[in-house]
């Protein structure tokens, strides 16, 4: 089951923006009328064109619109003009209806006017909070896979020429996992964060750097048992060398525990990069995660919306017990002892 939630997220998270009713970049698509509008809210809108502008649609970044959508609450067509009320104006607007030129308009199919439906309503800024969550689900995973890589290459180094070597290069290796084991792993993140500056790509350097020390202690470990095996007494006695000792004998034996505590670490680096953002140095806005969006709603779980937090929590959540799940399966299939 923890397979197929992560399987789902990621198939989710890659077509997140040809799957998002919002496919601009980010999710950003701001509507300060329909601020806090339940799931299932639906309300039409009349497309008016932006000057000088083209649609450029992007995969991995989402499309630019050649438009400005405008929220309404009654049309009516006049001759070569439209007619349309904004929706929510305030009672006491003196012009609330307002009329625009057709060729003004931009047409798409037969019609100016389209109809959008909030499955998971919309945020504190008029968002859909659906093309947010979908647009978050690849933030999260990306972050977690270049985490893990990094974590996984430093701590795969270390560990290998602390435990094969030994003496005063594992000496030298195994105090520096003591220092970094011994400091909060929040604190550290935190500290990397304030370094390298607030961003997307400080986030996966500074998680990176946080979670190697699993990685480098299991390694090491496992290869001071494996370097006094029978096979590597005999690579020794064929005058193999010790860069193909360790790559050709011993790393082929790490893999099964590297897979089960790099889907460990897989984990940690979600929960920490949603708690970056959630205090505030993580992903930065406009940019959606699944940390800042419970950050900027949390208020909300006291007054009659606490399903704007509620909703992200819970994806966090079901994903890190996901991968957990993932893990534990592997541990068990690949009799990993601790």
């Amino acid at each position: 089951m923890g397979l197929v939630f992560i399987v789902l997220v990621a198939l989710l998270g890659t077509f997140a923006y040809t799957l998002a009713p919002d496919n601009s970049p980010s999710a950003n698509q701001i509507q300060l009328p329909l601020a806090l509008k339940q799931p299932g809210f639906s309300c039409g809108f009349i497309r008016l064109k932006k000057s000088n502008s083209n649609e450029l649609g992007s995969f991995l970044s989402g499309c630019e619109k050649n438009y400005e959508a405008i929220p309404i609450n009654t049309v009516k067509v006049l001759g070569d003009s439209i007619q349309y009320e904004e929706y929510d104006l305030p009672e006491d607007s003196l012009n609330s209806l307002k009329s625009v030129a057709t060729e003004s308009l931009l047409k798409n199919g037969n019609d100016y006017i389209f109809n959008q439906t909030f499955w998971l309503g919309t945020d504190r800024y008029g968002r859909d909070m659906l093309s947010r969550m979908l647009v978050g689900a690849r933030v999260s995973l990306a972050v977690g896979f270049v985490a893990v890589f990094i974590s996984g290459l430093l701590g795969l180094i270390l560990g290998l020429v602390a435990g094969y070597f030994r003496g005063r290069t594992d000496a030298i290796i195994s105090w520096l996992i003591s220092v970094v084991w011994a400091l909060p792993t929040l604190l550290i993140v935190i500290s990397i964060t304030l370094a390298l500056g607030k961003g997307f790509w400080q986030i996966f350097i500074a998680v990176g750097l946080t979670i190697w020390v699993e990685v480098a202690r299991l390694v090491r470990g496992q290869v001071i048992s494996l370097r006094e095996k029978d096979f590597v007494d005999a690579a020794h006695a064929l005058g193999a060398s010790d860069f193909r000792i360790i790559f050709r004998h011993l790393l082929p034996n790490l893999t099964g525990p590297l897979i089960v505590i790099c889907t460990a670490n897989f984990a940690a680096a979600i929960l920490l990069e949603a708690g970056l953002s959630f205090l505030g140095i993580g992903i930065q806005p406009p940019e959606p995660s699944w940390g800042q969006m419970l950050r900027e709603h949390y208020g909300y779980i006291v007054l009659d919306l606490p399903y704007l937090a509620i909703i992200p929590g819970a994806a966090i959540m079901l994903l890190v017990i996901a991968f957990n799940m993932v893990g534990d399966g592997l541990r068990e299939a690949l009799d990993i002892r601790d």
